[in-house]
């Protein structure tokens, strides 16, 4: 497998199950962060990891801001990276970001993805009182986070990585993702933080098709409970899972409880 494609994001396959789950990760993070995941399902499942494009061991010469100036763009690459394996009919474990890839891509190209679980994910950050709307932040705390990755990056992800993984009693978690952090290009980030946090997804909630569950874990400052209701309330075939984690990447500091949650929804029957 060394395609461009393939190798612009780092594409890993796993196992040779009858099905194909593909698991995405998250600003700032890279495919490493599904290990717990890929090896409890890898047995009985295909399981197709990546980077983006910016992120982790992708291919950094493939980023242009121009060309990534939205997640569509993302989308798009998910799509290519499908089509360039024959994939069709499988499922989408997209963590934050790629929560709202998944779900582009999916209404892109309905063929390619039988079920969809959103893990922290965000169709808007910015609050919108206009529509009773709360994501979590207001514009100023937004302009903040991106003098504070421009004045000194390093110090940005230490305090970032920190906040988003809560779970202060064990720092070694903290310290694995803002090692995956520092791992970035600061320019690249920074892109990709703006486009995350400058945008608004929610017309494409009521459009989105496949069954669809939202796992959402309590304590996080970047995507409050309010969110996970809001997606809950508007997308039209999902089920809204609280599981006992805390913070922003429940993948990795509760990998149990969130295995637990995918397994059952992978193994219920679909809904009509």
């Amino acid at each position: 497998m060394g395609s461009v494609i393939t190798k612009r994001n780092n594409v890993t396959v796993l196992g040779n199950g009858p099905e194909t789950l593909l698991l995405a990760h998250g600003f700032g993070s890279e495919q490493s962060v599904w290990r717990f995941q890929a090896e409890a399902f890898q047995d009985r499942y295909r399981v197709v990891l990546f980077d983006h494009v910016g992120c982790g061991k992708s291919d950094f010469n493939a980023y242009s801001a121009r060309r990534y100036r939205s997640l569509h763009r993302y989308a798009e690459d998910l799509l290519e990276v499908c089509d360039e394996l024959g994939l069709s009919d499988c499922t989408l474990v997209g963590h934050s970001l790629s929560g709202m890839v998944g779900v582009l891509a999916s209404a892109m190209d309905p063929t390619r993805f039988r079920r969809l679980v959103l893990v922290k994910a965000s169709p808007r950050y910015l609050n919108d009182p206009s529509q009773d709307y709360v994501g979590g932040f207001e514009q100023p705390e937004i302009d903040a986070l991106y003098a504070s990755m421009s004045a000194c990056f390093v110090s940005w992800a230490s305090g970032f990585g920190k906040a988003a993984m809560g779970n202060p009693e064990r720092p070694e978690l903290a310290q694995e993702f803002i090692r995956t952090l520092c791992g970035m290009r600061p320019d690249i980030a920074r892109s990709i933080a703006q486009i995350i946090f400058q945008s608004d997804h929610r017309e494409e909630l009521a459009r989105v098709r496949p069954p669809t569950l939202i796992l959402q874990a309590g304590e996080d400052f970047a995507v409050p409970d309010s969110v996970a209701h809001y997606m809950a309330r508007t997308i039209p075939q999902a089920t809204l899972v609280p599981i006992p984690a805390r913070g922003h990447l429940p993948h990795l500091s509760a990998p149990l409880a969130v295995t637990q949650a995918v397994d059952a929804f992978l193994t219920s029957p679909l809904l009509s």
